[in-house]
């Protein structure tokens, strides 16, 4: 079998499937071949430390927790359960903020959560407004910890509010970003 010497950064997946269906073997780096491991990544385990060009940062080495109470910039709060062993969660979300006429009211909230090993977690949840509105919300994040004690959850978000129409359905989505600290 012949050997061909390809930059996967040049190189599309198509194209890679495309060479490798055609019975010819794609040589790696070293850091792209599973379970190897560069000098500079042992380097980087031993001294706790991460290098991209024109930056350093020490890796957090203490783990996020999802579970427990949660408040926003805006004033909004969310309470989240118990993490289970596959990454569901439960909990409830009172906004502080709503375009609806109707008085707010706390809603529930679902989501999951990505278990990784060093504790600095994805997670996605949904928050369904029946209560009080006919809207939903979906949130995105990644749960940050650091090693002074503070965890902060930067989170994403889609807002799909009920429109009369299809001519309507521009104005039916609106998108922002929270950061959540924890509420001692």
């Amino acid at each position: 079998m012949s050997r061909l010497f390809l930059s996967t950064l040049a190189l599309p997946i198509g194209a890679a499937l495309a060479v490798t269906a055609a019975g010819r073997q794609i040589l790696c780096q070293a850091a792209e071949i599973p379970g190897s491991e560069k000098a500079g990544a042992k380097e980087e385990k031993a001294t706790n430390t991460k290098w991209w060009p024109g930056h350093e940062w020490k890796r957090p080495t203490r783990k996020c927790n999802l579970t427990g109470s949660w408040k926003n910039e805006l004033g909004s709060k969310m309470y989240l359960s118990k993490v289970d062993n596959q990454g569901n969660f439960f909990g409830e979300y009172h906004t502080a903020v709503s375009s609806t006429q109707k008085p707010i009211q706390t809603s529930p909230l679902v989501g999951s959560q990505h278990l990784d090993e060093d504790g600095q977690c994805t997670f996605g949840f949904t928050v369904n407004w029946k209560k009080f509105s006919d809207s939903t919300t979906v949130f995105v994040g990644q749960c940050f910890a650091e090693d002074g004690g503070k965890e902060e959850l930067r989170t994403s978000w889609l807002l799909r509010e009920k429109v009369n129409s299809l001519s309507d359905d521009w104005k039916a989505t609106r998108t922002g970003q929270n950061i959540f600290t924890r509420i001692e």
